[in-house]
Protein backbone atom coordinates (compact mmCIF):
# COMPACT_ATOMS: atom_id res chain seq x y z
CA UNK A 1 0.00 0.00 0.00
CA UNK A 2 1.50 3.36 -1.04
CA UNK A 3 1.54 6.19 1.16
CA UNK A 4 -0.28 8.00 -1.18
CA UNK A 5 -3.17 5.60 -0.60
CA UNK A 6 -3.34 6.87 3.35
CA UNK A 7 -0.79 4.91 5.29
CA UNK A 8 2.08 7.24 7.43
CA UNK A 9 -0.17 10.57 7.53
CA UNK A 10 2.30 11.86 10.04
CA UNK A 11 4.99 11.77 7.34
CA UNK A 12 7.19 15.00 6.76
CA UNK A 13 10.03 14.09 4.66
CA UNK A 14 10.01 13.21 1.34
CA UNK A 15 13.08 12.16 -0.73
CA UNK A 16 16.45 12.43 0.25
CA UNK A 17 19.34 10.26 -0.30
CA UNK A 18 20.06 6.63 0.60
CA UNK A 19 21.12 7.46 4.45
CA UNK A 20 17.70 8.87 4.91
CA UNK A 21 16.01 5.82 3.50
CA UNK A 22 17.98 3.92 5.47
CA UNK A 23 17.12 5.13 8.98
CA UNK A 24 13.11 5.50 7.93
CA UNK A 25 13.69 1.73 8.01
CA UNK A 26 13.44 1.29 11.82
CA UNK A 27 11.49 4.22 11.67
CA UNK A 28 8.46 2.41 9.70
CA UNK A 29 8.38 -0.57 12.31
CA UNK A 30 6.34 2.44 14.25
CA UNK A 31 4.64 3.97 11.02
CA UNK A 32 7.23 6.88 10.83
CA UNK A 33 9.10 8.03 7.81
CA UNK A 34 11.32 10.37 9.94
CA UNK A 35 15.27 9.54 9.59
CA UNK A 36 15.51 11.79 12.93
CA UNK A 37 13.17 9.34 14.69
CA UNK A 38 14.70 6.26 12.76
CA UNK A 39 17.83 7.44 13.86
CA UNK A 40 17.02 7.74 18.13
CA UNK A 41 15.36 4.21 17.65
CA UNK A 42 18.92 3.23 16.29
CA UNK A 43 20.44 4.84 19.64
CA UNK A 44 17.83 2.96 21.77
CA UNK A 45 18.98 -0.35 20.14
CA UNK A 46 22.76 0.70 20.90
CA UNK A 47 22.20 0.94 24.50
CA UNK A 48 20.67 -2.40 25.43
CA UNK A 49 23.82 -3.48 22.39
CA UNK A 50 25.80 -1.83 20.06
CA UNK A 51 25.48 -4.69 17.55
CA UNK A 52 21.73 -5.04 17.76
CA UNK A 53 21.65 -0.95 16.19
CA UNK A 54 24.05 -2.40 13.42
CA UNK A 55 22.06 -5.39 12.55
CA UNK A 56 18.98 -3.14 12.62
CA UNK A 57 20.40 -0.79 10.30
CA UNK A 58 22.25 -3.57 8.30
CA UNK A 59 18.79 -5.29 7.49
CA UNK A 60 17.05 -2.41 6.48
CA UNK A 61 19.98 -1.44 4.23
CA UNK A 62 20.09 -5.17 2.78
CA UNK A 63 16.04 -5.03 2.67
CA UNK A 64 16.32 -1.25 0.73
CA UNK A 65 18.87 -1.76 -1.49
CA UNK A 66 17.42 -5.33 -2.72
CA UNK A 67 14.17 -3.75 -3.40
CA UNK A 68 16.10 -0.85 -5.39
CA UNK A 69 17.64 -3.71 -7.86
CA UNK A 70 14.25 -5.45 -7.80
CA UNK A 71 12.96 -2.13 -9.25
CA UNK A 72 10.08 -1.46 -6.51
CA UNK A 73 8.26 1.44 -6.76
CA UNK A 74 10.62 4.17 -5.87
CA UNK A 75 8.12 5.85 -3.03
CA UNK A 76 8.00 2.80 -1.20
CA UNK A 77 11.62 2.67 -0.92
CA UNK A 78 11.98 6.44 -0.48
CA UNK A 79 9.40 6.08 2.77
CA UNK A 80 11.11 3.20 4.23
CA UNK A 81 8.43 0.80 3.72
CA UNK A 82 11.08 -1.91 2.18
CA UNK A 83 13.53 -1.33 5.14
CA UNK A 84 11.15 -2.20 8.06
CA UNK A 85 10.28 -5.69 7.72
CA UNK A 86 14.04 -6.35 6.82
CA UNK A 87 15.13 -4.39 9.85
CA UNK A 88 13.31 -6.77 12.34
CA UNK A 89 14.14 -9.55 10.61
CA UNK A 90 17.93 -8.95 11.00
CA UNK A 91 17.28 -7.51 14.64
CA UNK A 92 15.35 -10.88 15.63
CA UNK A 93 18.20 -12.61 14.31
CA UNK A 94 20.68 -11.29 16.75
CA UNK A 95 18.71 -10.91 19.75
CA UNK A 96 17.87 -14.76 19.72
CA UNK A 97 20.51 -16.14 17.24
CA UNK A 98 23.36 -14.43 19.15
CA UNK A 99 24.99 -11.25 17.65
CA UNK A 100 28.53 -12.26 17.99
CA UNK A 101 28.52 -15.31 15.93
CA UNK A 102 29.11 -15.03 11.95
CA UNK A 103 26.20 -17.54 10.82
CA UNK A 104 23.96 -15.29 12.57
CA UNK A 105 25.10 -12.20 10.44
CA UNK A 106 25.11 -14.16 7.50
CA UNK A 107 21.77 -15.84 8.10
CA UNK A 108 20.22 -11.99 8.94
CA UNK A 109 22.08 -11.04 5.48
CA UNK A 110 20.00 -13.71 3.33
CA UNK A 111 16.81 -13.40 5.78
CA UNK A 112 16.91 -9.31 4.51
CA UNK A 113 17.37 -10.14 1.44
CA UNK A 114 14.65 -12.27 1.31
CA UNK A 115 12.38 -10.06 2.87
CA UNK A 116 12.30 -7.79 0.37
CA UNK A 117 10.76 -10.89 -1.94
CA UNK A 118 8.18 -11.78 0.70
CA UNK A 119 7.31 -8.26 1.00
CA UNK A 120 6.86 -7.93 -2.48
CA UNK A 121 4.03 -10.98 -2.67
CA UNK A 122 2.22 -10.06 0.83
CA UNK A 123 1.99 -6.45 -0.63
CA UNK A 124 0.45 -8.25 -3.49
CA UNK A 125 -1.94 -10.84 -2.12
CA UNK A 126 -3.30 -8.23 0.44
CA UNK A 127 -3.74 -5.40 -2.58
CA UNK A 128 -7.05 -6.99 -3.63
CA UNK A 129 -8.40 -6.33 0.14
CA UNK A 130 -7.11 -2.75 0.29
CA UNK A 131 -4.92 -3.84 3.38
CA UNK A 132 -1.09 -2.83 4.31
CA UNK A 133 1.18 -5.69 4.53
CA UNK A 134 2.19 -4.48 8.67
CA UNK A 135 5.10 -6.51 9.86
CA UNK A 136 3.72 -9.99 8.04
CA UNK A 137 6.68 -10.68 6.30
CA UNK A 138 8.89 -10.70 9.28
CA UNK A 139 6.58 -12.65 11.02
CA UNK A 140 6.47 -15.46 8.00
CA UNK A 141 10.41 -15.70 7.90
CA UNK A 142 11.13 -15.18 11.96
CA UNK A 143 8.23 -18.14 12.51
CA UNK A 144 9.83 -20.17 9.26
CA UNK A 145 13.79 -19.55 10.84
CA UNK A 146 12.70 -20.49 14.35
CA UNK A 147 10.87 -23.82 13.34
CA UNK A 148 13.59 -24.59 11.03
CA UNK A 149 16.59 -23.34 13.12
CA UNK A 150 16.75 -26.44 15.18
CA UNK A 151 17.70 -28.90 11.95
CA UNK A 152 20.71 -26.83 11.38
CA UNK A 153 23.63 -27.21 14.16
CA UNK A 154 25.29 -23.95 12.54
CA UNK A 155 22.40 -21.74 12.96
CA UNK A 156 21.24 -22.90 16.27
CA UNK A 157 23.85 -24.77 17.93
CA UNK A 158 22.34 -25.11 21.74
CA UNK A 159 21.70 -28.85 22.50
CA UNK A 160 18.03 -28.45 24.14
CA UNK A 161 15.46 -27.26 21.66
CA UNK A 162 12.14 -24.92 22.49
CA UNK A 163 9.56 -27.06 22.23
CA UNK A 164 7.03 -26.90 24.88
CA UNK A 165 3.97 -28.08 25.89
CA UNK A 166 1.56 -25.06 26.77
CA UNK A 167 0.33 -25.08 30.16
CA UNK A 168 -1.86 -23.31 32.70
CA UNK A 169 -0.61 -19.71 34.04
CA UNK A 170 1.11 -19.43 37.23
CA UNK A 171 2.56 -17.21 39.73
CA UNK A 172 0.88 -14.10 41.18
CA UNK A 173 -1.59 -11.93 38.87
CA UNK A 174 -0.76 -8.15 41.10
CA UNK A 175 2.24 -6.42 39.76
CA UNK A 176 4.59 -4.68 42.05
CA UNK A 177 3.65 -0.42 41.65
CA UNK A 178 7.50 -0.60 40.90
CA UNK A 179 6.76 -2.76 38.12
CA UNK A 180 3.85 -1.04 36.76
CA UNK A 181 5.94 2.23 35.36
CA UNK A 182 8.91 -0.17 34.13
CA UNK A 183 5.91 -2.50 32.43
CA UNK A 184 4.96 0.65 30.62
CA UNK A 185 8.07 1.30 28.65
CA UNK A 186 9.52 -2.23 28.03
CA UNK A 187 5.54 -2.70 26.34
CA UNK A 188 7.40 -0.09 23.73
CA UNK A 189 11.23 -1.54 24.12
CA UNK A 190 9.76 -4.99 23.58
CA UNK A 191 8.22 -4.22 20.29
CA UNK A 192 12.09 -4.30 19.30
CA UNK A 193 12.73 -7.33 21.33
CA UNK A 194 14.70 -5.30 24.09
CA UNK A 195 13.88 -5.95 27.92
CA UNK A 196 15.48 -2.76 29.13
CA UNK A 197 12.98 -0.07 29.97
CA UNK A 198 15.29 3.13 29.32
CA UNK A 199 15.25 1.84 25.87
CA UNK A 200 11.80 2.04 25.82
CA UNK A 201 11.58 5.34 27.39
CA UNK A 202 14.16 6.66 24.23
CA UNK A 203 12.20 4.82 21.76
CA UNK A 204 8.95 6.94 23.07
CA UNK A 205 11.39 10.07 22.64
CA UNK A 206 11.83 9.11 18.83
CA UNK A 207 7.86 9.00 18.84
CA UNK A 208 7.17 12.44 20.68
CA UNK A 209 9.95 13.64 17.99
CA UNK A 210 8.26 12.96 15.08
CA UNK A 211 4.51 13.32 15.64
CA UNK A 212 3.24 13.85 19.33
CA UNK A 213 0.13 12.56 18.71
CA UNK A 214 1.95 9.20 17.37
CA UNK A 215 3.88 9.26 21.16
CA UNK A 216 0.41 9.54 22.45
CA UNK A 217 -0.93 6.74 20.48
CA UNK A 218 1.90 4.35 21.99
CA UNK A 219 1.42 5.92 25.60
CA UNK A 220 -2.60 4.94 25.78
CA UNK A 221 -1.47 1.69 23.85
CA UNK A 222 0.87 0.67 26.57
CA UNK A 223 -1.54 1.33 29.52
CA UNK A 224 -4.30 -0.53 27.61
CA UNK A 225 -2.18 -3.27 27.09
CA UNK A 226 -0.85 -3.45 30.81
CA UNK A 227 -4.76 -2.80 32.05
CA UNK A 228 -6.36 -5.75 29.87
CA UNK A 229 -3.28 -8.05 30.82
CA UNK A 230 -4.44 -7.87 34.46
CA UNK A 231 -7.96 -7.75 34.58
CA UNK A 232 -7.39 -10.93 32.50
CA UNK A 233 -5.66 -12.52 35.46
CA UNK A 234 -2.17 -12.71 33.54
CA UNK A 235 1.12 -13.37 35.54
CA UNK A 236 2.78 -10.54 36.94
CA UNK A 237 5.80 -11.36 35.77
CA UNK A 238 4.69 -11.16 31.98
CA UNK A 239 3.13 -8.07 32.67
CA UNK A 240 6.42 -6.77 34.17
CA UNK A 241 8.58 -8.11 31.11
CA UNK A 242 6.55 -6.26 28.83
CA UNK A 243 5.64 -9.33 26.29
CA UNK A 244 1.85 -8.95 27.29
CA UNK A 245 1.59 -5.31 26.27
CA UNK A 246 3.77 -4.83 23.11
CA UNK A 247 1.44 -5.86 20.26
CA UNK A 248 -1.13 -3.24 22.43
CA UNK A 249 1.38 -0.83 21.40
CA UNK A 250 1.49 -1.42 17.85
CA UNK A 251 -2.11 -1.85 17.09
CA UNK A 252 -2.90 1.23 19.04
CA UNK A 253 -0.64 3.27 17.28
CA UNK A 254 -1.79 1.59 13.61
CA UNK A 255 -5.75 2.12 14.28
CA UNK A 256 -5.54 5.66 16.31
CA UNK A 257 -4.71 7.78 13.04
CA UNK A 258 -2.52 5.81 10.43
CA UNK A 259 -4.85 3.43 8.85
CA UNK A 260 -8.12 5.25 9.87
CA UNK A 261 -8.58 9.12 10.42
CA UNK A 262 -7.76 10.57 13.69
CA UNK A 263 -10.81 11.02 16.09
CA UNK A 264 -12.35 10.09 19.26
CA UNK A 265 -14.58 6.99 17.64
CA UNK A 266 -11.40 5.71 16.28
CA UNK A 267 -9.52 6.54 19.09
CA UNK A 268 -11.95 4.13 20.78
CA UNK A 269 -11.66 1.43 18.06
CA UNK A 270 -7.66 1.66 18.01
CA UNK A 271 -7.95 0.98 21.87
CA UNK A 272 -10.25 -2.01 21.81
CA UNK A 273 -8.18 -3.74 19.40
CA UNK A 274 -5.12 -3.13 21.46
CA UNK A 275 -7.02 -4.66 24.42
CA UNK A 276 -7.90 -7.86 21.80
CA UNK A 277 -4.29 -7.91 20.87
CA UNK A 278 -3.25 -8.71 24.38
CA UNK A 279 -5.86 -11.02 25.07
CA UNK A 280 -5.10 -12.93 21.32
CA UNK A 281 -1.37 -12.96 22.75
CA UNK A 282 -1.39 -16.24 24.63
CA UNK A 283 -3.27 -17.77 22.35
CA UNK A 284 -1.09 -17.00 19.57
CA UNK A 285 2.15 -18.23 22.09
CA UNK A 286 0.18 -21.30 22.74
CA UNK A 287 -0.56 -22.35 19.32
CA UNK A 288 3.80 -21.98 18.60
CA UNK A 289 4.76 -23.56 21.53
CA UNK A 290 6.33 -26.15 19.23
CA UNK A 291 8.47 -23.66 17.87
CA UNK A 292 9.41 -22.30 21.38
CA UNK A 293 5.86 -20.09 21.79
CA UNK A 294 7.34 -16.97 20.57
CA UNK A 295 4.36 -14.79 19.18
CA UNK A 296 6.65 -12.51 17.26
CA UNK A 297 3.65 -9.40 15.80
CA UNK A 298 1.77 -12.10 15.28
CA UNK A 299 -1.17 -10.78 17.16
CA UNK A 300 -0.47 -7.32 16.13
CA UNK A 301 -0.50 -7.60 12.24
CA UNK A 302 -3.84 -10.23 12.97
CA UNK A 303 -5.64 -8.19 15.12
CA UNK A 304 -4.89 -4.94 12.60
CA UNK A 305 -5.78 -6.69 9.69
CA UNK A 306 -9.18 -8.33 10.89
CA UNK A 307 -10.04 -4.37 12.75
CA UNK A 308 -9.37 -2.54 8.89
CA UNK A 309 -11.24 -5.23 7.30
CA UNK A 310 -14.28 -4.52 10.04
CA UNK A 311 -13.88 -0.48 10.13
CA UNK A 312 -15.17 -0.73 5.90
CA UNK A 313 -18.31 -1.60 7.27
CA UNK A 314 -18.54 1.06 10.42
CA UNK A 315 -19.44 4.66 8.61
CA UNK A 316 -17.76 6.24 11.54
CA UNK A 317 -14.06 4.99 11.99
CA UNK A 318 -13.79 5.43 7.95
CA UNK A 319 -15.84 8.16 7.75
CA UNK A 320 -18.53 6.78 4.95
CA UNK A 321 -21.54 4.76 4.25
CA UNK A 322 -20.71 2.12 2.54
CA UNK A 323 -23.07 0.82 -0.33
CA UNK A 324 -25.95 -2.07 0.46
CA UNK A 325 -24.33 -4.14 -2.61
CA UNK A 326 -20.56 -3.36 -2.38
CA UNK A 327 -18.45 -5.85 -3.05
CA UNK A 328 -15.20 -4.87 -2.25
CA UNK A 329 -14.08 -3.15 0.58
CA UNK A 330 -12.80 0.67 0.43
CA UNK A 331 -9.19 1.35 2.10
CA UNK A 332 -9.08 2.33 5.46
CA UNK A 333 -9.42 6.49 6.26
CA UNK A 334 -10.47 6.78 2.83
CA UNK A 335 -13.32 9.89 2.16
CA UNK A 336 -17.04 9.11 2.16
CA UNK A 337 -18.31 7.98 -1.44
CA UNK A 338 -21.27 9.64 -3.12
CA UNK A 339 -23.65 7.26 -3.18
Amino acid sequence: MRRSDGVRWWCRERGGGFGRWLLRGPAQVMFLADARTGAVFCLALATADWRYAGYALGGAALGTGTARLLHVARDRVEQGLEGYNSCLVALWCAVFLGAGRLSTTLLAAACSAVTAVATAAVVRLLHGWRLPPLTLPYCLLASAVTLAAPAFRRVRPHGAGLAALPGPATGPTGPHPDDLWRAFFRNISQVFFLEQWYAGALLLVGLFLAHRVAGLLACAGSATGILTAWALGAPAARIADGTMGCNAVLVAVALGGVFLAAAPVTLLYALLGAATATAVTPAVAHLLAPSGGRPFTWPFVLTTLCFLAAACSFPRPTGRTPAPDEARPQRPGAPARTV
